[in-house]
């Protein structure tokens, strides 16, 4: 049978399906009417295998208990092989609800209540978070914006920052959400070589690995034995297959110690076995899924290629770097000469709609806005015909 969800240019009506993206938007404090481009999951159907898998699955009408058999290992361990050139054990993987939830988990099992966390802002704003709310301090090495948009790792702060810190624990973002960045392989070593001369754990959050568009995405556990002993790599389908709901990660942790530490933390918090959907849905979609996952990215591609075009041609102060990964775009209005505040009201209250504050990432973030290119054309380019509207009046 062949794939048949492909017409990403299809409006599926979300709204009143227990959406988060389009049914919150009062409970959140937006306006009932704004038009939501924020969170990051796709307004498309995922891959039909996946859809008939879960439709087998629930007219079996028993969801008791359930644990993967082997040929969910083969299937996550081939996609990894395929598309990353990563040879995984199963013995490795740690399945969580989440990559947040593996994150908060982390920061248990390989800190103490007052230490600080190293992560580069602007960044995931749970990232931030689960540090925080865990008693932990936010310790910032803030990437570097050239004049062209691209930004850069600032290796001295970095190295600085552990040492001055005490740090003993660094979160990754690979590709980087939200300025886009797909780190080289010398800068992923840099960082590395840093890491492990001053014994920290790095925490990989590659769950936008299969979105990369320009360069290409290390693995930074497979770039050396070495990173592999102080790594670990939170990975999911979730982004890459449209299945956030379905609550479920594979977290690869090589090295025994810190893999018996992070599932004791596991434990505690009461996590067993995950839902029985998660699995079959990460199966189907690794063992099936490919062709899909193909077409979606050449579609994410041209509507941010679409997007940029439309920026330069009809949005005067606005600049757009194209990601070179994630499917997430990152809009810079400082020329605009809007404050942080006013910028805010334009995008909520004259153009309706709901983006991503650059705030929310951190200081560094002021005066940019997070949108997701992962919809409909025509939805995207509502959003940015409404950007034009409201800047111009």
């Amino acid at each position: 049978m062949a794939e048949r969800n492909l017409d990403f240019d299809i409006i599926i009506n979300r709204k009143n399906t227990q959406c988060l993206k389009y049914d919150f938007a009062e409970k959140r404090g937006m306006p009932k009417d704004v038009l939501p481009l924020w969170v990051a999951d796709m307004d498309f159907k995922t891959s039909s295998y996946v859809e008939d898998a879960l439709a087998a699955k629930a007219r079996e009408g028993i969801f008791g208990y359930s644990e993967p058999l082997e040929p969910y290992f083969e299937a996550v361990k081939g996609w990894m092989q395929m598309y990353h050139g990563w040879t995984v054990q199963e013995d490795w993987i740690v399945k969580t609800p989440g990559v947040v939830v593996a994150l908060a988990l982390a920061v248990k099992a390989f800190t103490a209540p007052g230490d600080g966390v190293l992560l580069q802002q602007p960044v995931y704003y749970p990232f931030s978070e689960v540090i925080a709310d865990n008693g932990r301090r936010v310790v910032s090495n803030t990437l570097i914006q050239g004049e062209d948009g691209h930004y850069h790792i600032d290796f001295e702060d970095f190295e600085r920052k552990i040492v001055q810190e005490n740090i003993g624990l660094f979160f990754l973002c690979s590709p980087h959400n939200p300025v886009g960045r797909v780190w080289s392989e010398a800068e992923l070593c840099r960082l590395g070589d840093i890491c492990l001369a001053h014994g920290v754990i790095v925490v990989s959050d590659e769950i936008h690995q299969d979105f990369v568009f320009s360069g290409k995405h290390r693995v930074f556990a497979d770039l050396k034995a070495a990173y592999a002993a102080i790594s670990v790599t939170c990975t999911s389908p979730s982004k890459t297959f449209n299945l956030a709901g379905l609550n479920l990660s594979n977290i690869f942790i090589p090295n025994p110690k810190l893999r018996q530490k992070f599932k004791k933390q596991l434990a505690a918090a009461g996590i067993s076995q995950l839902g029985i959907m998660g699995l079959v849905a990460c199966e189907a979609a690794y063992s099936q899924g490919g062709f899909w996952y193909e077409a979606v990215k050449k579609y994410i591609a041209d509507n941010m290629a679409f997007a940029r075009d439309y920026v330069q041609k009809y949005l005067p102060g606005v600049k757009l770097k194209l990601p070179e990964g994630t499917y997430l775009m990152w809009l810079d209005f400082r020329e605009t000469g809007l404050s942080a505040d006013a910028l805010e009201d334009m995008i909520v209250h004259r153009a309706k709609l709901w983006l991503d504050s650059g705030r929310i990432f951190g200081d560094a973030g002021a005066g940019f806005q997070r949108i997701n290119a992962a919809c409909p054309r025509a939805v995207l380019t509502e959003a940015l015909r409404r950007i034009r509207w409201a800047l111009n009046a």
